[in-house]
């Protein structure tokens, strides 16, 4: 009597790292989607592993999912991941509506123009609801834009921002002075945000690049230029 080996089993990520072309595990990819989106998770790889295949199999293709792969790389910015995954896409789908906001979208967030897109956002809730989290994804980014151009923000620029008003912002701006280093100050009819100070709004801390030369290739350049 032979005793069976055991399947071994492989997680998403090795499948792909292992042969991501594999029409295979396409289904897999899929549902690996629907798992970031549930768990709040998020693997570009993957997902543009899946969207090459959808180019090998177009009659595959499942709207749905690709309108979450991008959804998930707009809460990836300012990485580039929406363009990449955009690249992939066959341009017959990229017309539909729903792709047509969600590249708007893209385009309002990379010029920061977040009155835009808020207002454009909350006209299409039944594309982005469905992934959890996108909200507080694209305040972390208007955050972080704000950050390499103010060092100090007007409270009524950053609630535009954020999309955040009255007592919920109080709570908001509470949260990031315990948490994040940011300081409030009034200045004048409002508010002022201190924030953290970085080589953007503080452009005396980059360093130059002479700074960064390690002393032992100084006295290496020495002989040759003698």
């Amino acid at each position: 009597m032979t005793n069976e080996q055991p399947a071994e089993t492989y997680t998403v990520e090795e499948l792909v790292a292992v042969n991501p072309y594999n029409p295979d595990i396409l289904n897999d990819l899929e549902v690996f989607v629907n798992e970031q989106v549930s768990s709040q998770t998020y693997n570009l790889d993957a997902n543009l592993s899946l969207l090459r295949l959808y180019q090998f199999e177009p009659e595959r293709l499942s709207v749905q999912i690709v309108a979450r792969i991008l959804v998930k790389a707009l809460m990836a910015m300012p990485a580039p991941d929406f363009s990449l995954c955009l690249f992939l896409i066959p341009e017959h789908v990229q017309m539909e509506e729903q792709f047509k906001t969600l590249i708007v979208l893209s385009h309002y967030l990379e010029t920061g123009r977040f009155r835009q897109f808020w207002d454009e956002a909350s006209k299409n809730r039944n594309i982005l609801e469905v992934v959890p989290g996108f909200e507080q994804a694209i305040q972390r980014y208007a955050i972080h834009v704000l950050s390499l151009t103010y060092q100090k923000v007007p409270r009524p620029v950053l609630a535009e921002a954020i999309n955040i008003e009255g007592l919920a912002l109080d709570k908001f701006m509470e949260y990031h002075a315990a948490n994040s280093g940011w300081v409030i100050e009034k200045g004048g009819h409002s508010q002022l945000i201190v924030l953290p100070r970085n080589e953007f709004n503080h452009p005396e801390l980059k360093k130059n690049s002479a700074d960064t030369v390690p002393f032992e290739h100084i006295t290496r350049i020495f002989p040759v230029l003698s």
